[in-house]
């Protein structure tokens, strides 16, 4: 595969660009894609010779047929394309894939993923902060019916960074490296994970919008490229029991505007994080109950961040609200000066709203100047009972609702009409699961 790094960069920023840009390189159509309130990506195979007009009048969907907060009745959502994340699928050069902005009726639908974390990033701009992550998306190569692990060999009880285990993988890790490499994301290791049958991918921190953008790609490129190689890649927290969920690890830094000065970074000041950045994490610490509803948004996450311990002895997920430095047994970690790892999210979470709520929790709590408390050094696997005082994450979906529900200034923060929204279907979606009859109820009850 060729590699052009230069004309990966140089992405166009206009309509009239996009469709020079994809005369010359022979793309024939474009999928105008957004990602809906539950995290799945939607998206319209349009042909180039109709780029433009779609780049100025949007692309029709009917929003009730996916998961937006509207009815039937409404008028037709629309999605803008912005042409500055266009990407050329390294496997099918005539398709390149548009992340897009949904409005209705000229106006933004403030409801929509992408909409929420763009008012986010005006905000922190507005207080002179430009805010960027990276994030460690962890997945499981499964057999096609998603019930086991693909690879037989891949099974032992300790398989994190099985140099063989990873190589017999090789072709599609190679694939979606050499894509990444393609698009100049900087892509820089990729590892066997903690899981039989599971892996990482890391590539460069960025602007929170550009890294949502990326991870909601790399998502879907994942998917299709496993396909292509008979296997089913997931994303699901806890996809086998008895084995490490899915993590979603997000590095957050925060810095000047035009991107010179780390306004983290103070080596005065302890684990060199500074009093900008001690007050974000702060509003982390704050809000990190009513976060967990948007970065552990399924009922399925709760069995990752409550796991009992795996079969290779750590779940390497939270259960209570904590701190410390270099450690990873604990919610959040500061591993070098100017930066700090939130390890809740897990593998479900949607790609625009974790950045989302990341920004809102912190901005808030730069803005009340919040205190994250005393960091923990101690292992928290095996001596989190000697710490006193840290809530405990939720323990459930139902519990994660009700814990969002109440925090009035992060609702706020995000908008009331997207908090409102997501609220109402993610209680839908508890009030389904809490009426389905499962196998356990009947062995465990049938014969009282």
């Amino acid at each position: 595969m060729a590699l052009d790094n230069g004309a990966a960069l140089a992405k166009p920023q206009t309509a009239k660009e996009l469709k020079a840009w994809a005369e010359a390189r022979g793309v024939r159509f474009f999928m105008i894609s957004f990602t809906d309130l539950l995290g799945y990506q939607r998206a319209k195979l349009v042909p180039r010779e109709a780029i433009e007009g779609m780049c100025h009048d949007g692309a029709g969907f009917a929003g009730f047929a996916t998961w937006l907060d509207v009815t039937p009745a409404h008028p037709d959502m629309l999605a803008l394309p912005d042409p500055t994340t266009v990407i050329q699928l390294p496997w099918n050069k005539e398709v390149a894939w548009l992340a897009s902005n949904c409005v209705m009726e000229n106006k933004d639908l403030n409801h929509a993923p992408r909409n929420v974390l763009r008012k986010l990033v005006a905000e922190a701009a507005e207080l002179g902060l430009r805010v960027k992550t990276g994030v460690e998306p962890e997945f499981f190569l499964l057999n096609p019916d998603g019930t086991g692990v693909a690879d037989g060999f891949d099974d032992s009880t300790k398989p994190c960074y099985d140099q063989n285990a990873i190589l017999r993988r090789f072709d599609l890790i190679k694939e979606i490296s050499d894509c990444m490499l393609e698009e100049g994301w900087e892509p820089y290791q990729n590892d066997h994970e903690d899981a039989n049958g599971q892996f990482e991918m890391n590539w460069k921190y960025d602007d929170v919008l550009a890294t949502a953008d990326k991870h909601a790609f790399f998502k879907f490129m994942t998917r299709v490229l496993a396909e292509k190689y008979g296997l089913r890649a997931t994303f699901m927290p806890k996809p086998l029991q008895g084995k490490t969920g899915n993590g979603c690890h997000a590095h957050i830094s925060v810095w000047s505007l035009d991107g010179t000065k780390n306004a983290f970074s103070d080596d005065s000041k302890e684990l060199g994080l500074s009093d900008q950045g001690r007050a974000f994490l702060g509003g982390i610490m704050k809000h990190a109950s009513a976060l967990a509803l948007i970065c552990c948004p399924t009922v399925n996450s709760y069995k990752r961040i409550n796991a009992p311990r795996t079969s290779s002895g750590a779940t390497w997920a939270p259960n209570s609200v904590t701190w410390t430095g270099n450690n990873r047994t604990h919610m959040v970690r500061v591993p070098g000066p100017g930066r700090f790892e939130l390890r809740l999210p897990d593998g479900a979470t949607n790609p625009y709203l974790m950045q989302a709520v990341i920004l809102a929790a912190g901005l808030d709590g730069i803005r009340t100047n919040a205190d994250p408390g005393p960091r923990s050094d101690v292992n928290f696997y095996t001596e989190g009972h000697l710490i006193t005082g840290a809530p405990k994450l939720p323990l459930n979906l139902l519990d994660a609702i009700r814990a969002f529900d109440e925090a009035t200034e992060l609702k706020e923060a995000l908008g009331m009409e997207f908090s409102n929204a997501y609220i109402r279907m993610k209680t839908a979606e508890w009030n389904d699961y809490a009426s389905h009859f499962t196998a356990w109820e009947m062995k465990n009850t049938l014969d009282i």
